[in-house]
């Protein structure tokens, strides 16, 4: 008999505590157990064990019932109560086998009776299956905790991702309220065309889109109509600049990984597909996609199935994809950068963004709002735009488009503090001096225009200390800015 059970578990080196008064026990049962293998100790009485007990961890005592001084039954009721004893299985060896004697033995703690006299063969089967079901217990509880953790882990996770998906939609769908009008104040016949092209889009939530367009037209705009626009308007919508991602991180910041995926993978992350999952994920700058990324990709879109990377489980996700590219894509496919069959799944409805030169008409449209909007930022009553400053802004060419504009009349509305914005508050950061002789003859250049960008700064700051009753805490607080800038440029202020 050796220390080994049937199905092949090492069970020796099992530390066994034996508790006896009778020596001759003691003898015959620790040679018997330490010829299969287990490590045993001794102890003449209860008082002994309980000293004796807690300095090592064992795996299973034996005990007698009879001693004099503290019996079985209240040794085992105390190694029970016991912290560092609590869990280890007690056999009791007694001559006493009447069922009243049984009954207290298990009611103490006990786990099973040996009766004496004992065969050295029995006490070996009833030690080895008790020590194999010690250990597996303990297996199980193991497995059970690291399961416990998982699904709280996971539930974690689960919620934190609802949380921060929840918190991105929030924020979109606030940039969409604050800007996405702006971005739609038209009268243009090209504007009409798109907007009955996003309303089509609007109804047909599922289906995958394609926005064209030149930097600064507002495509990302567009795409967000197309989302808050439509039945999903409180699923999330999670924007990507392509652009910004590393070839090498790709496949994480798409799909997410698991905790040791690679080197400094400290903990389980959600990728942009998991926090888009029921909703919109936007592709902004599509065409700067890595190209190593791209086939992982497109199986993501076309099966609506995703694996973390370290991962070995597929995920389930419903994705409605959004791209926008300012580049030409026929020109990357024809060059190899860009996946032909990556194109045609993304541009299943392709919509074209027109730049501010091809729909003058709403410029003036778009300046006035940009006034207001800007103005009600710095809580201000909005100034007129004068028609000399209108008569400058509609013959230039924008090559930064919406942006530009709306860029254009927050400075304009700094730099004129309050009063009707004029032709010398507009700073055009790529106009010519051609430009500038054929639509504002007599007009200051750019590098001639006052008052200074400080000048603008501190009237701003002015202003808010007006409506803040000199409290600087608050007006850092409305600008964005610390209170010891603050400070600085109010000093600045009263040395000049």
């Amino acid at each position: 008999m050796t220390g080994m059970d049937e199905q092949g578990m090492d069970l020796t080196g099992a530390r066994i505590l034996i508790v006896d008064d009778v020596s001759a026990n003691l003898d015959v049962l620790a040679e018997a157990l330490e010829e299969a293998g287990y490590e045993i100790s001794v102890a003449p009485s209860g008082e002994v064990a309980l000293m004796n007990a807690g300095a090592t961890q064992l795996d299973l005592i034996l005990l007698d019932v009879v001693m004099p001084g503290m019996d079985g039954y209240e040794t085992c009721r105390r190694l029970k109560a016991a912290p560092e004893t609590r869990d280890v299985p007690v056999l009791f060896i007694t001559a006493r086998a009447e069922t009243e004697g049984v009954v207290e033995g298990f009611a103490a703690g006990g786990v099973d009776y040996i009766v004496k006299p004992f065969r050295k063969e029995e006490v070996l089967v009833r030690v080895q299956t008790h020590l194999e079901k010690a250990r597996l217990t303990r297996a199980l509880q193991e497995k059970n905790r690291a399961l416990e953790e998982e699904i709280a882990r996971r539930l974690q996770a689960t919620s934190e991702r609802n949380h921060l998906a929840e918190q991105l939609s929030h924020i979109s769908r606030r940039e969409t309220e604050r800007w996405g009008v702006a971005g739609f104040v038209a009268r243009s016949q090209t504007m009409q065309q798109m907007f009955y092209e996003v309303d089509l889009l609007q109804s047909a939530n599922s289906t995958a889109a394609l926005i064209v367009g030149e930097s600064g037209t507002g495509k990302e705009l567009v795409a967000r109509a197309i989302h808050f626009g439509g039945p999903g308007v409180e699923a999330p919508f999670i924007p990507v600049n392509c652009a910004a991602i590393p070839a090498n991180l790709a496949e994480s910041q798409f799909f997410g990984h698991v905790k040791g995926a690679f080197t400094g993978a400290e903990e389980d992350r959600i990728g942009y597909f998991g926090l888009a999952d029921g909703g919109t994920l936007f592709l902004d700058e599509v065409g700067e996609m890595p190209v190593e990324i791209q086939p992982k990709l497109l199986r993501a879109l076309e099966d609506g199935r995703i694996v973390p990377v370290g991962g070995k489980e597929e995920r389930g996700v419903e994705v409605r994809t959004i791209a926008a590219t300012n580049a030409d894509l026929q020109a990357s496919m024809a060059e190899g950068t860009f996946r032909r069959d990556l194109y045609y799944r993304l541009a299943r409805f392709t919509l074209q963004v027109p730049p501010l030169r091809q729909r003058r008409e709403d410029i003036p449209l778009l300046a006035r709002h940009f006034l207001e909007l800007w103005a009600d930022e710095m809580a201000i009553d909005p100034p007129a735009l004068s028609v000399e400053a209108l008569e400058v802004l509609e013959p230039y060419d924008f090559p930064g488009n919406v942006r530009e504009l709306k860029n254009l009349i927050e400075r304009a509305l700094l730099e004129s503090r309050g009063a009707e914005i004029l032709p010398a508050h507009l700073h055009f950061a790529h106009a010519t001096s051609a430009f500038w002789q054929e639509a504002a003859p007599g007009v200051l250049s750019p590098g001639d225009l006052s008052p200074t960008f400080e000048a603008a700064e501190r009237w701003v700051v002015e202003r808010i200390q007006e409506q803040t009753r000199g409290n600087v805490a608050e007006t850092a607080r409305r600008l964005g800015v610390s209170r010891n800038r603050i400070y600085r440029i109010l000093k600045d202020s009263q040395e000049e």
